[in-house]
């Protein structure tokens, strides 16, 4: 288990999904395919693109010259919607969110006067509920999202029913049929009241479909079904190959950069992923993207550069006008100063983890967390090399890792949580340098640790789950299953979302 790991993927994850899902919610379609109330035109075609660039600036300028022409084109308004939320997940705008969620009534009605023949008709308004549905939900207005994204899936299935041959509907379809397949099991009986179908194979077919059936298509189904496996089964070789590939392939798409980056950080590849970091476009055309300094933060915290760490986050800081990761850039602002031996210094920022930013995510929610249990003594600097242990391991830098790990062993700590992290700090860093067999003590050291401590349930779970992937690996599958359930089996610990959704997926990979 890894709090870095953790925070990048309530940090990047949300935003990569949100992005990916509005990055595959329209088509330019030829000339043979046009309806004659829906006009493709090149400029707004370009303009479609110049958004999954995150070229704004560029996209709004070529749709305000349609709209100069025609502004009764549904189309402009599905650009209009798909622009928007690039820009509202990314800048946290509050006051452009209201003018946003004020616009969108407008822009369904005008879709809405697409002829019943139109299979765009429902794509187009299923597609921008998601849009108003990703953007309520990043704003924390997650009830109203919830009913938007319901209403999206009935559109979708109902388009589905009336033009089955029309392959984009399952575009968004799939993806919505992956996200059903991964809600939380104890939540499933609202999912069938709601008459909700899907899962995550079902999902994953759909997407390869239209991959298969749709050229204009395959990127951006083959994008998803890496993220996809990226965050919730595993990449294999190939897959992995592809997301170093595309970046290469579009020098200029920013977005492709990010998404490259935070995969390989995912994947302990943090020193590999600063390349495509330090290669990202920038510029006017682009729109503000300070997220990409936060990232550069947490690379420099892995390698153990505490002051460029701080540097990039202080930068974020100051560029950023959000409201999510405020809380989570000061804590680790404080990591960077107490790690490298300035503790005064760095309890400064942990008050302003309690003063500042919003508990939205749960990388902010672990922050308060964090400054509550230093401010209550529950934090020793014991601890210290299991953080910098952590970082280290998180960005692939393992024999650094290991080397900090040789000054201490378990009779090194006092707490039950301090030994179940270092066991599964221990584990992590045999795991991850292929040395497999001798992680598997570490691991069960760890599960049993945290069986005996709630509060260490957390590294417990996580010891279960890795433990599900090595019996997987070995073809072991019974043990995988039975490994797989009980990382399920913990309630109540910061990372039960996420562990749950893998072992889910595991699960449904091997047939359960």
């Amino acid at each position: 288990m890894s709090r870095s790991h953790s925070e990048i993927k309530y940090a990047a994850f949300r935003l990569l999904m949100c992005l990916l899902l509005f990055l595959l919610t329209s088509r330019p379609v030829s000339a043979i395919d046009e309806q004659s109330d829906v006009i493709f035109s090149p400029k707004l075609q370009k303009a479609y693109f110049e958004i999954q660039k995150l070229r704004l600036p560029a996209a709004r300028e070529l749709i305000d010259d349609e709209r100069a022409i025609n502004a009764a084109n549904p189309f402009i308004a599905y650009l209009d919607s798909y622009a928007d939320l690039h820009y509202l997940l990314i800048a946290e705008d509050r006051t452009r969110y209201k003018i946003f969620t004020q616009q969108q009534d407008k822009r369904l009605d005008l879709v809405g006067k697409l002829s019943e023949k139109s299979p765009y008709k429902r794509l187009f308004q299923a597609d921008i509920r998601l849009h108003s549905a990703f953007a309520k939900l990043k704003f924390g207005n997650e009830v109203s999202g919830s009913w938007e994204i319901i209403k999206a899936y009935r559109l979708l299935e109902d388009n589905r029913k009336k033009f089955p041959a029309f392959t984009p509907t399952l575009k968004s379809l799939g993806l919505l049929h992956v996200l059903i397949g991964s809600i939380p099991e104890n939540y499933t009986w609202i999912v069938k009241i709601l008459g909700l179908k899907g899962n995550i194979a079902q999902g994953i077919r759909e997407l390869r479909e239209v991959v298969k059936e749709e050229p204009f298509f395959k990127q951006e189904a083959e994008l998803i079904d890496l993220l996809l496996h990226a965050y919730s089964l595993q990449l294999s070789p190939e897959q992995q190959a592809r997301i170093r590939q595309w970046p290469r392939e579009q020098p200029d798409n920013l977005l492709l950069h990010f998404f490259a980056t935070t995969v390989l950080m995912k994947e302990n590849r943090s020193e590999e992923a600063s390349h495509f970091l330090a290669d990202a476009p920038a510029g006017k055309e682009y729109m503000p993207f300070p997220f990409l300094n936060y990232l550069r933060g947490e690379i420099a915290l892995q390698s153990g550069d505490y002051e460029e760490s701080f540097v990039f986050y202080n930068r974020f800081l100051k560029q950023y006008a959000g409201f999510n990761y405020i809380k989570d850039s000061y804590s680790k602002m404080f990591m960077c100063r107490w790690l490298a031996g300035r503790d005064q210094e760095a309890a400064t920022y942990l008050q302003k983890v309690t003063q500042t930013g919003s508990t939205i995510v749960e990388a902010d929610q672990f922050a308060e967390r964090i400054a509550k249990e230093y401010g209550e003594g529950k934090i020793s600097p014991r601890q210290k090399v299991l953080y910098k242990a952590r970082y280290a391991t998180d960005g692939g830098y393992f024999q650094k890792a290991a080397d900090l790990m040789k000054a201490v062993s378990e009779k090194s700590f006092g707490t039950t949580y301090e030994k179940a992290e270092f066991n599964y700090r221990m584990a992590r860093i045999l795991q991850k340098s292929g040395r497999i067999s001798e992680s598997v003590p570490f691991y069960d050291r760890a599960l049993m640790l945290g069986q005996t401590d709630p509060a260490a349930s957390g590294f417990a779970a996580s010891s279960a789950l890795q433990m599900g992937y090595i019996s997987q690996q070995k073809a072991d599958n019974q043990k995988a299953v039975a490994y797989f359930k009980r990382a399920m089996s913990f309630k109540k610990h910061e990372y039960k979302n996420s562990i749950d959704n893998k072992a889910r997926a595991a699960l449904t990979e091997l047939g359960q």
